[in-house]
């Protein structure tokens, strides 16, 4: 099973590649502000490297907190589509054995179907300016 994971809660984003537990691929990267920019070229970047497509993953894993509220965000959303887009099971998980965690959850055939972000607080929005 291809799996794809992903960690978007700190400023540097992890994105990762494996073939039931066998890690073909990882990058970190220096993403902060520049995540939603970056995060979908990295993966077509592992993907190639592996000589695969979107089409070849079989499972998500991503990290769901604490952390940062934007970065939680877009890597959680695109978890999220990805999983609805490709039909495949995706989970989440906040341990700090994640990775292993979340591979044995998607070969035990687990699936979250819709994944929520755990920011560890309740994310500060400040209120419109009128």
């Amino acid at each position: 099973m291809i799996i794809l994971t992903i960690k978007t809660d700190q400023e540097k984003a992890e994105i990762g590649l494996y073939k039931d537990t066998l890690q073909l691929d990882y990058i970190t990267w220096q993403a902060h502000l520049k995540l939603a920019e970056t995060i979908h070229i990295r993966i077509e970047h592992i993907l190639k490297n592996q000589q695969l497509n979107f089409a070849d993953i079989e499972g998500i894993v991503v990290y769901k907190g604490p952390g940062s509220f934007t970065g939680l965000r877009i890597g959680i959303s695109l978890a999220n589509a990805l999983a609805f887009s490709l039909a495949v099971p995706i989970i989440a998980v906040q341990t700090n054995n994640w990775l292993d965690d979340g591979i044995n959850k998607i070969l035990a055939k687990d699936n979250d179907k819709i994944v929520l972000p755990f920011y560890g607080a309740e994310p500060h929005i400040t209120k419109p300016k009128k």
